[in-house]
């Protein structure tokens, strides 16, 4: 397990290389990930949401921020991203049940559809 400190300079680290290089969506996935990590949910979110205007055809791109979403308790906007990450390609029906930052999606119909029609034989 990363200590704090190792995690704080990786962020930091990734901030100035971002700063540098800001359309670099290799680093925006990886602060977006250290930021989550770390409790900084906003900021991994602002990082998602730049990762999809990047990246508007990658599913984990808008499987990642419909986590985010999900984690600031909007519903709404997290469900309306992870069928668009279905829509573009993401098929893991084992691990979005099971990822604990869609764990405030699972009671919802919309979720339980989608994971329904994802685990129906093709």
């Amino acid at each position: 397990m990363a200590r704090k400190e190792d995690t704080a300079w990786e962020i930091g680290f990734f901030e100035t290389v971002l700063k540098r290089s800001p359309r670099d969506t290799a680093v925006l996935g990886i602060l977006g990930n250290l930021y989550t990590k770390t409790g900084r949910v906003a900021d991994g979110l602002r990082m998602d949401r730049r990762l999809v205007r990047l990246l508007p055809e990658d599913a984990l791109a808008h499987y990642n921020l419909a986590c985010s979403l999900a984690l600031s308790k909007r519903p709404t906007d997290a469900l309306r991203h992870l069928q668009s990450a279905v829509d573009l390609g993401y098929d893991d029906p084992h691990w979005m049940a099971e990822d604990p930052d869609l764990h405030s999606l699972h009671a919802h119909p919309r979720f339980k559809k989608l994971l329904a029609a994802l685990n129906a034989p093709k």
